[in-house]
């Protein structure tokens, strides 16, 4: 029996009514906005939270050591990158972990350089702290995203700026940032005494063959001068759970870390969260290599699909990722109206490109993590509201 016979990706959850976040919406609406996959997790994971479940006690939870076993294993079987214990810290969830960074290793009026379009979340998390943002806008030719080198120096070198955030893999543009691109910046944070957070959560949904180098592995000087933020729950679907590691080579910067984490009490696992990783990391390989392949599918099906229907609509190739990014330039110069258009003409809820600023106000992005007749409705409306958002221009 082949992996896909095993895990069943066609065979949706019903998520109506159940609190969710993606799919608090209309009863004809279709979400397809929020990074979160329509799959139930793998096996393992259920069996380990039900297993926790059934003892019926719920008290003050430790991080036990096979939750550091489980994470550097993980990395050094998956990615050939090997941590070390002392760097782990446990924290509960990715981004509380970008927010208390950055109120720990930066100042009130700093600014903090991210390279757009991004997660949106960023911004918060810099802009609610008190900081300011700096954009390192990425290049946009032919369809790809670069780091525009030159830009990334002059904002690196501006006296206030202490702080670059990174998005490894690139959410919403799909990019997977090579071991060359990474020396250069560390190079340049180095020069200009710039710290780096890397946020990695995608790391694990890359396309079939297509490798993920960690900033951290990249250079002496990158391992020195950040901190990584890596996490089960993307790969996973383990957001709700509330689990992820810090990881943190340099000795300073890491007390620095833990002493934030433990003030902004984000440092103790609830009793499901250390298990769930645990579980994914020793035992979710297999689920994953098959969500991959189908998700890799579905990326294929619908660029070929908006390709073959919408030619004026351009999807951006990506290598990781379940999240497409759509050039949608050609028929707006604002993605807010036709994202609005979109759901009240189709019921179909997109993300609308404009929150990830840089050239993000003509994007779309669409989440293709759902069986395969549910994407197949999702493009359908897609196909509808666009055509129908053009003739209204058109009259």
């Amino acid at each position: 029996m082949n992996d896909r016979q095993t895990f069943n990706f066609d065979a949706p959850p019903d998520r109506r009514q159940s609190g969710s976040l993606k799919w608090d919406v209309g009863k004809d609406e279709l979400p397809m906005w929020v990074a979160d996959m329509d799959f139930q997790t793998a096996p393992a994971v259920v069996e380990a939270v039900t297993a926790r479940a059934r003892a019926g006690v719920y008290g003050y939870t430790i991080v036990p050591e096979r939750w550091y076993d489980a994470v550097i294993g993980w990395w050094k079987a998956r990615h050939n990158v090997s941590f070390q214990r002392d760097w782990l810290c446990f924290c509960a969830g990715v981004v509380p972990a970008i927010t208390s960074a950055v109120k720990r290793l930066t100042n009130a009026g700093d600014k903090v350089v991210v390279q757009t379009p991004v997660y949106d979340i960023f911004f918060h998390s810099v802009e609610n702290t008190g900081r300011t943002v700096l954009e390192n806008r990425l290049t946009y030719e032919n369809g790809n995203y670069a780091v525009d080198f030159d830009d990334l120096e002059q904002k690196l070198s501006d006296p206030l700026a202490t702080m670059l955030i990174l998005c490894n893999p690139h959410n919403p543009v799909g990019r997977i940032w090579t071991k060359e691109e990474f020396a250069r910046i560390g190079a340049l944070c180095e020069k200009y005494g710039v710290t780096v957070l890397s946020d990695e959560i995608h790391c694990d949904l890359t396309d079939p063959g297509a490798e993920y180098t960690p900033y951290i592995a990249a250079t002496p000087a990158c391992a020195k001068n950040s901190v990584t933020c890596v996490s089960a729950s993307k790969a996973f679907n383990l957001a709700g759970l509330q689990s992820a590691a810090v990881v943190v080579p340099d000795e300073n910067l890491r007390h620095k870390i833990v002493r934030g984490l433990n003030s902004d009490e984000l440092a103790e696992p609830n009793c499901f969260a250390a298990e769930s990783a645990i579980a994914a990391f020793e035992k979710g390989a297999p689920w994953l290599d098959a969500l991959r392949e189908y998700l890799f599918e579905n990326k294929r099906a619908a660029v070929a699909f908006i390709e073959r229907e919408l030619p004026f609509i351009a999807p951006v190739r990506s290598q990781a990722t379940y999240l497409l990014w759509l050039d949608c330039g050609k028929i707006t110069e604002d993605s807010d109206e036709l994202c609005a258009f979109l759901r009240r003409k189709t019921g179909l809820y997109l993300s609308a490109g404009g929150q990830y600023r840089g050239n993000g106000g003509t994007f779309l992005r669409m989440n293709l993590a759902c069986p395969k007749a549910r994407l197949q409705d999702g493009l359908q409306r897609f196909s509808r509201g666009i055509q129908a958002y053009r003739e209204e221009k058109n009259r």
